[in-house]
């Protein structure tokens, strides 16, 4: 029996891709009971571990450091981009999920195409998509850090000006905002107790998000612990400028949407089209289906549709 002509691989593909589905669709179900549960993660751990320093440690583990809060993987460029992503999966899991799409990305190729295209498929499957995947996760994620740290920081301001120190109003911070800001400020709160000063712990902070925004809170805190001043006057003004700048981000965007409307009908209607005839009429681009330059062909129209979107994306990034 020839192996390519044996459907059993497309079928153990499908399933493969059946079982990552349900284990999104578990974990997805399993988080929102958790958020009813409990205001954001750290403190749904505090209720399952014995003592804050284990949360801590266990919060850090499964988001890809150890227990000092230093990255585990040797790429630091990969490491930092599962650390922001947010992803609790921890990074055997997560390079367990990128080994399984990969095997299913080249045995579903196998079949249809010459083995040169296997490997490409299982590249694609096992570093792009989770690489693209991840900064998904990481920009999405930093949006809602955004829109929330404006809110902590007035929380912080009104504490201060109850006369209670920074690490209380921190502590108040951690408490009361959902994730992904209330973990974070948690796990500040962890650090400082635990004997690391603000500054250092402020900077972890930072370096676990990555948020624009955020080295301005950073950089007054540290200034105001080393020369003094009215942190609470720094931070309420600071707290109008992050306002102001998420503003001006969400007009920028209504601004380009346009641009980035475009990208995405110029980029999708040629899929569609291609499919559309492949779809209605089999034999259209059947019989030259396995011709070397239909294969140059399509490389090259990707290649150029990639081009344009950079392109376009240029032309509607306002930060250059």
């Amino acid at each position: 029996m020839d192996l390519l002509d044996t459907s059993w691989v497309f079928y153990a593909a499908v399933i493969g891709v059946a079982l990552i589905g349900a284990d999104a669709f578990y974990l997805t179900i399993h988080h929102s009971t958790d958020h009813r549960r409990r205001i954001n993660r750290r403190l749904a751990r505090l209720d399952g571990v014995t003592g804050r320093e284990q949360a801590s440690i266990q919060l850090k583990r499964e988001r890809g450091l150890d227990a000092s809060g230093v990255h585990v993987m040797s790429l630091a460029w990969l490491n930092t981009l599962v650390v922001q992503s947010g992803l609790t999966w921890g990074v055997r899991k997560i390079m367990m999920a990128a080994a399984l799409g990969a095997a299913c990305c080249a045995v579903v190729a196998l079949p249809y195409h010459r083995l040169v295209e296997a490997p490409l498929a299982a590249l694609f499957g096992g570093v792009v998509a989770p690489i693209l995947a991840l900064m998904f996760l990481r920009r999405r994620r930093r949006k809602k850090f955004t829109d929330q740290l404006a809110e902590a920081i007035d929380m912080i301001v009104r504490s201060l000006r109850a006369g209670h120190p920074v690490p209380s109003a921190i502590r108040m911070v951690a408490r009361s905002m959902p994730d992904p800001l209330g973990s974070e400020f948690g796990l500040l709160e962890d650090e400082v107790t635990f004997g690391l000063d603000l500054e250092t712990a402020m900077r972890n902070l930072y370096a676990r998000v990555g948020q624009d925004d955020l080295p301005l809170f950073v950089t007054s805190v540290a200034i105001q612990t080393q020369a003094g001043g009215n942190l609470t006057e720094i931070l309420e003004n600071l707290s109008g400028v992050i306002r102001q700048r998420v503003k001006m981000r969400r007009k920028i965007r209504a601004l380009s949407a346009e641009g980035r409307f475009s990208a995405i009908v110029l980029t999708a209607i040629p899929v569609i089209v291609f499919l559309g005839i492949n779809w209605l009429s089999p034999s259209y681009f059947g019989k030259h289906w396995h011709d070397p330059w239909m294969m140059r062909g399509l490389a090259g129209c990707a290649i150029w549709a990639v081009i344009g979107n950079l392109v376009m994306l240029k032309m509607i990034n306002f930060k250059n």
